[in-house]
């Protein structure tokens, strides 16, 4: 439908409005787009016609008038494009106006609209229009171009806008950078809204009249296609957004021209039908001719769409901008859902297909949202097979997208195939596509809970049901398969993240607590069929954690970052929850806990429902007598178990049910200490025993076994309840002293009774209060260094167990003591205050080494390869006691409890030991640069000269060090992950940085032979390892740092050798992307200075203690050519920054790199930074235009 541009016999003839060319006034937009005669005649033509343009603007703004009020003024909008980027409001009166507009002068409306797409592009340039019909063919077919003029520093874009040849001159450094579509905040995103609003209208309002007359939309297509070949990404962007919204409103023009024809094809043939004796008839003839109007309509439309789609999709949907593929995506799946009958077959949806593969989230996101209003209508799917089948696969997997968007929407794409596509989906898929219910981001949870639910759960069940089940049936069926599918999975320990996927899908039957704990209550004798021993531990976890997630209603630990704030509707439903669960559990888990009592792991479960109670339903029920049994049962458990989870679920609760702000307090207040007695009745008996003995402990197992569980139990309540009434603390202190003098207690007994030692003296220290007398203030800062010195003795106990167990014990022990207020008394916290010495801190360190790093090695090699392969378990938990180990030293390090000097040893382990402990070591790295930044780059720096001293003394020294070595390598890495550490922003960091620098420099030209000898420094190779961190430096820093190297270099410097390539590519990295980057070796094979005035310059700058000025580029020094426009003059002179915004601060000092040293100058303690001009930026940002060239050829990898 479009003209080509040598059919020009086939233009339509122009009437009295048609000129040459056409003038529209400049606009008063921002950027000061405007369209500029081109060759118009006499001045009296020019005159008319731009009178013709101000009439058209001034009927359009007086009709109905459009203001903004800005800054306390009100400002009329005259333009097209300040219509639009005020609101949707006006859009519709300004498109009925222009319609109007259009009527009268088509050419200048034309040329208004044009404008407008041109400043939607963010176009700070002119647009000049010439007439097609004047020029020949091979003129038209030059002035097809794109370039850039070098003498003026703009860039011409000229493409036909039929019947016009446009030409579009903006400055070379616009168009990528900032341009409306692109810019963020409400105001822009409301313009991109509005933008695509005015084109829908702008269609809508033409359809009834001069959408058909073979001129606008020519005109509009031509010129969108001509900008979407732009190498200009603004441009390119602008106009395909454009073009698919243009096919999207010709789109519906296009249904309601079906629905017209339709309408008109059925009274025809009624009419028909009424006369078929007679003749002629006006009123079949009228019908007649309505139905080949509406034909000749739909075949208008027809070109449009194909002239739109092949000139504009086929080229742009694999464009190199992420959003212009999107763009094009999103769109035909709305012509695909809209139009079926043109678009739903394999040669449209094979995009969408294709695009599942794009290497941007962005694409992949629209492509299956665009999927998924196609599969959700099941008219669709029967014509989608070949798709289906070609591309299953992909979207099978595409739940494992790095993107959680993406991810989320693909499990939601395959739901609806799942419902809608029969058996499309394979038991393997499914299996697979179940196991996304564990995963830990909660939205993809819940989408794969979805498909669970609907797939699995709810689906009837080929089993019949028992008869006695009654009203529980449906949701007894339903819980039997969620728990066969909870045992197939074999992820025992993520039910908690089971049920929370299942949760807003089906709580319904997750709620029925009735019905799971008649499960659980049922007898094989009495009722039937019973479930068993696996089905009864996996039901009591799954309503330990439907409990949990009803009553504190948001996602277990490790599903979401922070906990969820409840609605008021949310908020009621829990209370309502939470008394559910009291009022059927309140009577229900005294029998539980009888009947599973002898069940260690069952009933540590059932133990921590009282947790989830309201309290107060004991008393407004008037319950008391099932709490007596509740506190029987618990009594009896802890009697039977010395199993750890039993007693502290057991202690836990009795800590719930003792809340003072509840009314049965007392109750369970004298039921705990009854119990506590008892315990420590059997203790002192015990002990007793002990003691009357002379010769040692008795070795009769059956006491120590006796003496173990009793010390489990009472550790266990002690850690919730403080037991200092029973003066516990005398009996286990003693116990450890005696272990320390003959080393004859056996491990069962020492562990207890360390643990109970250090809940005795946390007690003690949280009973501290202002009136505290000094005495017993004196007495508890001797019993804590005393203890404090029992765990540096146990440091060294031959069982592995105790050693950890006192390891973990001291650090959480220091870590308190030197964070502890003492209920804000200051004599306290004097008297109380215990740091640990150097000789502890060393002991520390040394434990760290030998059972967390070099202990793993040595276990590595003891173990064979079948014993590696049996051990599995084994290794992992000893890999979670590591952890432990590692974690509580590195939190002493992280709260300056000890020095953080320390963690230069922990550091050197980063890389070996990265899937272990990569991610402590690292979070310990970030809390010491939050502490001191200075200080945490020391240890950084110590780290890397420790390292390279141990290199060093490895190799042979006649040899020369080797930097291909692995201990060499791994150096490099080391600090490459160090320089990773600092981020993105070079500002933040700026400080850090330049120190590293400065102590690498100084510690590599240590021990050199005279200030200006040539002997080859010892610790140069040193050079390599810090210039991983050169990447990280600032401009004007790598300057003060390459002037800094200069002080420690003699000039001329002999380099033909390799001993000397460490300073070169040091050197290098300090110099790239500068100017002063020529080359690194003179003719002569000696190290020249790069530019003699510059580095005498720099050091001139240093010595005044400030950085050098950045110099003015020569290109902005330039004049403006005359006969370029003032408006655009300024535009490209004008430079982009390359910094960001916070490295215009250059005003903070780096003390660091204070000059000093070999050649004994002095300057001032502080270096003031460069102070970097506009102008002088202009030399930073000296680099090409960022313009994305699309070629025929670019595809997207599949």
């Amino acid at each position: 439908m479009i003209a080509e541009p040598n059919t020009a016999n086939n233009l339509p003839s122009q009437k009295e409005n048609a000129v040459h060319d056409e003038t529209v006034p400049e606009s008063a937009v921002q950027n000061g787009s405007c369209v500029r005669n081109g060759n118009l005649k006499t001045p009296r033509e020019r005159r008319k016609v731009r009178q013709q343009c101000e009439n058209i603007r001034r009927s359009s703004a007086s009709s109905k008038r459009v203001s903004q009020l800005q800054n306390g003024q009100v400002v009329e909008a005259v333009t097209l494009f300040e219509v639009v980027s005020m609101g949707k409001q006006a859009i519709q009166s300004v498109v009925d106006d222009w319609v109007e507009a259009y009527k009268q002068d088509r050419n200048a409306a034309l040329l208004d609209l044009i404008n407008f797409f041109i400043q939607c592009s963010g176009c700070q340039g002119m647009v000049t229009a010439e007439m097609f019909q004047s020029l020949h063919k091979k003129d038209v077919m030059q002035k097809m171009t794109e370039n850039f003029d070098e003498e003026s520093g703009l860039q011409y874009k000229k493409f036909i806008a039929y019947p016009w040849i446009l030409t579009v001159t903006w400055p070379v450094d616009v168009g990528n950078e900032d341009y409306p579509l692109i810019r963020t905040g409400p105001y822009w995103k409301k313009f991109k809204a509005n933008f695509c609003e005015f084109i829908a209208v702008l269609v809508q309002q033409c359809q009834c009249s001069i959408l058909y007359d073979s001129y606008l939309m020519d005109t509009i297509i031509s010129l969108l296609t001509g900008l979407a070949d732009s190498m200009i990404r603004a441009f390119r962007h602008t106009s395909t957004l454009a073009a698919m919204k243009l096919l999207t409103a010709v789109l519906s023009v296009r249904l309601n021209l079906d629905v017209n024809k339709h309408n008109a094809q059925r009274l025809y043939e009624v009419e028909k039908k009424r006369i078929s004796g007679k003749r002629t008839n006006y009123r079949l003839d009228q019908l007649e001719r309505k139905r080949k109007e509406y034909d000749h309509k739909l075949l208008e439309i027809q070109n449009m769409m194909n002239a739109i789609f092949k000139g504009t999709f086929l080229n742009r949907y694999r464009d190199v901008i992420p959003e212009v593929r999107a763009t094009c995506i999103e769109e035909i799946g709305r012509w695909i859902e809209t139009y079926p009958d043109a678009f739903l077959n394999d040669s449209y949806l094979k995009y969408i297909g294709w695009m599942l593969y794009d290497k941007q989230a962005e694409v992949r996101l629209k492509c299956l949202l665009g999927l998924q209003g196609i599969y959700s209508r099941k008219e669709f799917v029967s014509r989608m097979d070949l798709f289906t089948i070609r591309f299953k696969d992909r979207i099978v997997s595409m739940p494992l997208d790095k993107d959680h968007e993406v991810a989320v929407q693909a499990m939601k794409l395959l739901m609806l195939m799942s419902q809608n596509c029969g058996d499309v989906l394979s038991a393997e898929d499914c299996e697979t596509l179940y196991q996304f219910v564990y995963t830990t981001h909660r939205p993809l949870a819940v989408a794969a809970g979805e498909f669970l639910y609907k797939r699995l759960l709810s689906h009837e069940g080929d089993e019949v049901q028992p008869k006695g089940e009654g009203k529980f049936g449906a949701s007894t069926g339903q819980l039997k398969r969620l728990i066969r599918f909870f045992l197939d999975s074999k992820l025992h320990k993520h039910v908690a993240y089971l049920i929370d996927s299942l949760w807003d899908w089906a709580g319904k039957f997750l709620k029925d607590w009735e019905c799971m704990t008649t499960l659980l209550l049922k007898n094989a004798e009495e009722d039937g069929e019973e479930l068993n021993d696996a089905y009864q531990s996996a039901l009591i976890e799954i309503i330990l954690a439907t409990v949990r997630e009803a009553a504190e209603g948001h996602p277990p630990v490790g599903r979401g970052a922070a906990k969820k704030i409840l609605s008021v509707k949310e908020k009621k439903i829990q209370l309502e929850d939470c008394t559910k669960i009291a009022e059927h559990f309140i009577m229900v888990l005294p029998r539980l806990l009888a009947k599973y009592s002898t069940d260690a792991q069952k009933v540590a479960n059932l133990l921590q429902i009282p947790q989830y109670y309201d309290l107060d339903v004991y008393s407004t029920g008037h319950l008391e007598k099932h709490l007596d049994a509740l506190l029987r049962e618990m009594k009896d458990i802890v009697a039977k178990h010395s199993d750890m989870s039993v007693l502290e679920a057991s202690s836990r609760t009795y800590y719930v049910l003792c809340s003072e702000e509840i009314a049965i307090c007392s109750l369970v207040n004298h039921a705990l200490s009854q119990l506590i007695d008892e315990l420590m009745g059997q203790l002192n008996q015990l002990l007793d025993g002990f003691w009357q003995k002379v010769k040692g402990f008795c070795t009769d197992a059956g006491e120590i076994s006796r003496m173990q569980s009793v010390l489990r139990r009472v550790a266990a309540f002690h850690n919730a309840h403080d037991l200092t009434k029973w003066n516990l603390y005398d009996k286990t202190l003693r116990l450890l002293v005696f272990e320390m003098e003959h080393g004859s207690l056996p491990v069962l007994i020492i562990m207890p009774a360390l643990q109970c030692t250090y809940f005795s003296l946390l007690w003690q220290l949280a009973a501290v209060s202002e009136n505290s007398p000094k005495e017993t203030l004196f007495a508890l800062g001797r019993e804590m260094r005393h203890f404090s010195q029992i765990c540096m003795h146990f440091l060294h106990h031959k069982d592995k167990d105790v050693k950890e167990k006192a390891f973990l014990i001291l650090c959480d022990w220091l870590l308190i003591l030197s964070h502890q207020d003492a209920n804000n008394n200051e004599e306290a916290v004097g008297l109380l205050d215990y740091l640990p010495s150097t000789s502890l801190q060393e002991k520390l360190l040394l434990f760290i080494q030998e059972n967390v790093f070099v202990g793993e090695e040595e276990e590595s090699k003891d173990l064979t390869e079948e014993e590696e392969r049996k051990d599995e378990s084994c290794k992992l938990d000893n890999l979670r006691k590591k952890r432990s180990l590692l974690a509580a030293y590195c939190k002493l390090i992280a709260y300056n409890v000890v020095e953080m000097t320390a963690a230069a040893e922990i550091y050197k382990y980063y890389v070996k030991t990265y899937n272990d402990f990569g991610d402590i070591i690292k979070e310990t790295l970030s809390k010491t640069r939050h502490n001191n930044k200075v200080q945490s780059t020391k240890t950084l720096i110590i780290c890397l000269q420790q390292l390279f001293q141990a290199h060093a003394e490895s190799h042979d020294s006649s040899g020369g060090l080797d930097f291909f070595s692995t201990s060499f390598t791994n150096m490099k890495e080391l600090a490459r992950r160090f320089s990773l550490t600092f981020g993105w922003d070079p500002v933040k960091s700026r400080e850090s940085v330049a120190m590293i620098h400065k102590e690498g420099i100084e510690f590599a030209f240590q021990g050199a032979n005279g200030v200006h000898g040539k002997c080859l420094p010892p610790n140069l190779s040193f050079l390599l390892i810090i210039s991983e961190f050169s990447s990280k430096l600032l401009k004007p820093d790598k300057r003060l740092v390459y002037a800094y190297l200069q002080r420690y270099v003699a000039e001329p410097l002999p380099c033909r050798g390799d001993e000397w390539q460490p300073l070169i590519s040091y050197r290098n990295s300090l110099l790239a992307n500068e100017d002063e980057e020529s080359s690194v070796l003179g003719s002569s094979g000696e190290w020249s200075p790069v530019s003699t005035s510059k580095t005498s310059s720099f050091k001139r700058k240093l010595s005044n203690g400030s950085l050098p000025e950045t110099s003015q580029p020569e290109a902005t020094r330039k004049a403006p050519e005359p006969q370029r426009a003032s408006q655009l003059a300024s535009a490209a002179a004008k430079s982009r920054k390359r910094l960001k915004s916070q490295e215009m601060h250059l005003q903070e000092h780096l003390p660091f790199l204070c000059p000093g040293g070999l050649r004994g100058r002095h300057c001032k303690d502080e270096i003031k930074t460069e102070e970097v001009s506009e102008e002088g930026q202009a030399e930073d940002t000296a680099e090409d235009v960022n313009v994305d060239v699309v070629g025929a050829d670019q595809v997207i990898p599949a």
